[in-house]
């Protein structure tokens, strides 16, 4: 057998991250906000590469990690990202600042994922990264439905939640929105899907044309 925590481990260290988000993450990691990997963050990448990415939605700014990821992929990328830390966001613009991205590139929006999301244009963006609350965020994939154009990929961090969804016995609140969320999205003829172990989980679905 393959040593799979070998190659996890390998695969996480794969990715060679620029030294602006490095310095995020570290401010990040100093006031205990969590981040994508590296590993997961260069997935981001790849998508808003491959999709020529414009429109892109994030919930859960954090320290801006993730929106670094994105926004460094692709010079015409437009991050519309959801926090409700103000906290959070100030660390996020600095990140944003320090890499010398434009504000014209930027949307930082403080307040609930689902109220925001709500109030969003159907079938507009490329991308949607759901990294934020957990209790809404069946409400978060349905307006992620909308949300997406034809041909658009819907990402959801944390897919795999510690490692708890593929454990039948555990059906805790968290793990159990989570395993919902998958069933929903593999059972959908409107999204090919597909999960990664890569970080906490990674799942993708692109919206069929």
């Amino acid at each position: 057998m393959v040593d799979k925590i070998s190659s996890w481990k390998y695969a996480e260290e794969f990715p060679k991250e620029p030294a602006v988000i490095s310095r995020a993450r570290q401010r990040a990691d100093e006031l205990g906000v969590e981040s994508v990997t590296a590993a997961t963050g260069s997935h981001l990448a790849v998508l808003v590469s491959a999709l020529n990415a414009k429109a892109v939605v994030e919930v859960g700014t954090g320290a801006g990690v993730s929106g670094l990821w994105m926004l460094l992929a692709h010079d015409s990328c437009v991050l519309a990202t959801i926090e409700t830390e103000s906290e959070y966001q100030e660390l996020a613009k600095l990140a944003f600042d320090q890499a010398g991205i434009a504000s014209s590139r930027l949307r930082l929006i403080n307040g609930k994922s689902s109220e925001v999301l709500a109030n969003l244009a159907d079938a507009a963006y490329d991308l949607v990264l759901l990294d934020g609350d957990k209790e809404t965020l069946m409400q978060q994939v349905r307006e992620s439905f909308r949300l997406l154009r034809p041909g658009g990929v819907l990402a959801i961090a944390h897919a795999l939640w510690r490692d708890r969804v593929p454990d039948t016995g555990l059906s805790d609140e968290t793990t159990m929105v989570y395993r919902n969320v998958l069933e929903l999205l593999s059972n959908s003829e409107d999204f090919i899907t597909t999960l990664s172990p890569i970080g906490d989980g990674l799942l993708l679905a692109a919206k069929r044309s």
